[in-house]
């Protein structure tokens, strides 16, 4: 230890001693991003891969004044400029990261404020346009416009808005009327807007008429209060089949057709008491199957166990290549299926701690709808997702599951506190979405990167803005005997298509925070979607 001492003071001598010499050890590249942004009246979107941090501010909030109260950057990084204190962000502003190496972030702030517009016999839906600040709406034809009873009026944030004049004293619509508004954005400015009630000579219509594989959603317009729905027959066909009674919202009504067949043209028609809507004709989506959803396929290389027979057939991936460094195998294809399977394969997912000489990590038996990319030292890198357009309404399969005692902590996960002692927690949970790479950091085949070294930044948000659909089944207790299971699909648009599907299945929950049970165990077989 003394000679150790006498070369470190050696070396540092030397250093002192040649300090007029140009220093050209070049400095280590370290990657600095904005891990958070925490507020009141704003929640923080962070893009690392744009390197964009947005602000949605609630209505309430003053563009102009928004009050960060704590920020949180990689690494020890600098910023620029204080991120913690009150921003004006009506513009968006660029903010230099750096320590090292210099990194430009884009902070920005966007305001979703909710406007209403609705009068007495209203047909259909308001069209509203902020850029022009104009509100229009219609009424059925030969309605006094003189004496228009105006029931809904909000066009600026909430609570916040002086309006002149009032909605109460709004009645007279024959010809466009002017509102002005002021609030705390305007800074004493003022904005105005126009509103129109017009006539028209259309008692029904149909709005949209979103098809999928099984079922249409219909959207329909008449005069509130009347007796509408919608009837919809098999296109060359003769009888009209009445849908389900519609839900009707003042001058708009919906209803939802199921039993249909896919690939199949259909004809529609709204009706409002006697009126009827001109013919909306569609055709039905067809139907796709769920890759290797029997999981019968598997092969080894190397002694890596895949669930897949080569590389040109991939679908599902594993863990099993990080896994692999230190001999381990979380999830392999095993004889143990379900009863009555036309398979001979189902699949087991182990939790382990994979070590070498006692030093690793936990590692939950998982299987997931995309690849395992690489591994990050101790850490791996995976993709989520396969392209996939089709709207199907829920997952179906079968499931058993070992749920064993938490036996490892290392990280706790953002949404519950995990001990040593408690029940493990299984899962599969299905996503359709439309995620890119160029936003979640993947490839165009699979978009989703999950990154467990930053799994805090990385890990799947299921309320990101590009989930369409999403369901989950949590297994919080063992399932001894093989179970049959069917997870609905919740939709948040029953327009939008989905451009990718992921689905993913752990036998520890939290295994991507490195928390859980080596004795838990997830055995699946036979998953399919449903229509």
């Amino acid at each position: 230890m003394r000679r150790l001492f006498r070369i470190a003071t050696a070396i540092v001598g030397a250093m002192w001693g040649t300090s007029c010499i140009e220093n050209t050890i070049p400095y280590p590249v370290v990657e600095i991003e904005l891990l958070s942004l925490e507020g009141e009246g704003f929640t923080a979107q962070i893009d690392p891969v744009g390197r964009v941090a947005t602000l949605i501010l609630e209505e309430e909030v003053d563009p102009a004044a928004v009050e960060i109260r704590a920020a949180t950057i990689s690494n020890e990084g600098r910023s620029s400029l204080p991120l913690v204190g009150v921003h004006d962000l009506r513009e968006q502003k660029q903010v230099i990261l750096s320590r090292y190496q210099e990194y430009r972030w884009t902070l920005r702030a966007t305001q979703q404020i909710e406007r209403t517009f609705q009068v007495e016999g209203q047909i259909g839906q308001t069209e509203i346009d902020p850029e022009s600040r104009t509100a229009t709406l219609y009424v059925a034809e030969g309605t006094d416009l003189s004496a228009i009873r105006v029931t809904a009026l909000k066009l600026g944030p909430r609570g916040v808005t002086t309006m002149t004049p009032s909605a109460e004293e709004l009645t007279d619509f024959r010809s466009v009327r002017f509102v002005y508004l002021q609030y705390p954005a305007l800074h004493g400015a003022t904005e105005r807007w126009q509103l129109y009630v017009l006539e028209t000579d259309i008692k029904a219509q149909i709005t949209a008429a979103d098809l999928w594989a099984t079922r249409a959603y219909l959207y329909g317009a008449a005069e509130a209060g009347t007796a509408v729905g919608f009837r919809y027959r098999e296109q060359g066909t003769t009888p009209w089949l009445d849908a389900p009674e519609a839900e009707q919202v003042g001058g708009t009504f919906t209803s939802v057709v199921t039993g249909l067949k896919p690939e199949t043209a259909y004809e529609f028609v709204a009706y409002s008491n006697s009126d009827l809507s001109p013919v909306v004709t569609g055709t039905t989506e067809p139907t796709a199957p769920l890759t290797n959803g029997g999981f019968e396929f598997w092969s080894q290389r190397n002694e890596i166990v895949y669930p897949y027979l080569d590389e040109a057939s991939a679908y599902w991936g594993t863990g099993n290549v990080g896994a692999a460094i230190v001999g381990v195998t979380l999830t392999e294809g095993v004889a143990d299926i379900r009863p009555g399977s036309a398979g001979a394969r189902a699949a087991r997912l182990s939790s382990k701690f994979a070590s070498v000489l006692g030093v690793g990590k936990f590692a939950a038996g998982n299987l997931f709808v995309g690849s395992y990319v690489r591994n990050d030292g101790t850490n791996g890198i995976v993709h989520f997702g396969r392209p996939f357009t089709r709207r199907p309404v829920a997952l179906r399969g079968w499931v058993k599951y070992h749920c064993g005692t938490v036996d490892r902590v290392s990280k706790q996960p953002p949404t519950e506190t995990m001990q040593e002692g408690d029940p493990d927690c299984g899962m599969i949970f299905i996503a359709l979405g439309d995620w890119t790479a160029a936003e979640f950091g993947g490839t165009a085949e699979s978009p989703v990167e999950i990154a467990t070294r930053r799994i805090e930044e990385t890990a799947f948000n299921t309320e990101s803005h590009a989930v369409i659909a999403y369901g989950e089944l949590p297994l919080r207790q063992s399932v001894e005997e093989w179970m049959e299971f069917t997870i609905p699909l919740d939709y948040r648009s029953t327009s939008r298509i989905p451009t990718h599907l992921v689905l993913v299945c752990s036998s520890s929950r939290y295994g991507d925070y490195f928390t859980g049970s080596t004795q838990s165990v997830m055995w699946l077989d036979d998953f399919e979607l449903v229509y």
